[in-house]
């Protein structure tokens, strides 16, 4: 029986080291399964960068509209979606969507 592994020496290895490269190869950090899980991470914080993105220009474009060139419409907006306010005589409807 040593004999024979003694013989089979090379092959014995070669195919464990087959084996352990392969299995990295799939599964290790810089594996196949890995790199899919890495591209799908990278695709999800684009999008939240491109929605942060959006989120802080708009929030800088409101914010032009109270400080540097001041926009009475704006206000006006500002006032009746907060407070509920309205002119004298005027209705204000309130509409809940039946969203589920």
């Amino acid at each position: 029986m040593l004999n024979k592994l003694k013989k089979n020496y090379f092959i014995i290895v070669s195919f464990f080291l087959i084996l352990y490269f392969f299995t990295n190869l799939l599964s290790g950090d810089r594996g196949l399964f890995s790199y899919f899980e890495k591209k799908d991470l990278l695709n999800k914080l684009e999008k939240e960068e491109m929605l942060i993105t959006k989120q802080i220009k708009d929030t800088s474009f409101k914010n032009s509209l109270l400080s540097d060139n001041f926009d009475l419409d704006f206000v006006e907006i500002l006032i009746r979606e907060k407070f509920l306010f309205g002119k004298k005589g005027e209705k204000i409807y309130i509409i809940k969507s039946n969203e589920k």
